[in-house]
């Protein structure tokens, strides 16, 4: 069994209020976790409102599907109106 997870921090173009910014990411997380079956939660800045990290987790028995799917998750992610990618990182046990 392996685990890949990914943190995302995320710009969010044109929140200007916490309740936006929910708006924002709920639309984002429910697109994720529909697609792609993986575990997905906002994991920091919580109190910033055009700033966001959201945690990605995925379990599987091959690491190349694992590190495959996370590689899809950051695409879906760039390319989501209003949001923009600053960094990631993933890594895989």
């Amino acid at each position: 069994m392996f685990i890949g997870a990914c943190e995302i921090e995320l710009y969010l173009h044109g929140c200007q209020s916490l309740k936006e910014k929910r708006q924002v990411l709920r639309s984002l997380l429910d697109r994720l976790q529909n697609q792609f079956n993986a575990s997905i939660a906002e994991v920091d800045y919580q109190d910033l409102w055009q700033r966001a990290a959201i945690g990605v987790a995925v379990v599987g028995n091959d690491k190349v599907i694992i590190e495959r799917v996370l590689n899809r998750i950051i695409t879906f992610t760039e390319n989501h109106p209003g949001v923009e990618l600053v960094d990631y990182e993933i890594e895989i046990w």
